[in-house]
């Protein structure tokens, strides 16, 4: 998997803006993707060094469209800790 594959997307939310403060960035990734692959993600598409990743998974929710019912798609999410002599991510400054 190449490194644009495994970042999807930022969180922008309110929590996700408290704890940035502590050089921790979240970002919607992969499903299949683990702790290591992110962390070598981070560092080479935004050039900063990671010192840790936490990853959570959520499961689909159940939805209805009238008779038709589903699971809208899992997601994985991964909360990433800079060290502390690194630079900040440009692409969550407001």
């Amino acid at each position: 998997m190449e490194a644009r594959d495994i970042l999807k997307r930022p969180v922008i939310t309110e929590r996700s803006s408290e704890v940035m403060a502590e050089k921790k960035y979240t970002f919607e990734v992969d499903v299949r993707a683990n702790k290591t692959q992110v962390k070598h993600a981070v560092q080479e598409v935004f050039g900063v060094q990671v010192e840790k990743v936490n990853i959570m998974n959520y499961k689909g929710k159940f939805k209805r469209m009238g008779k038709h019912a589903g699971y809208t798609n899992k997601r994985r999410k991964a909360i990433v800790k800079l060290t502390a002599d690194s630079k900040d991510i440009e692409l969550f400054e407001m």
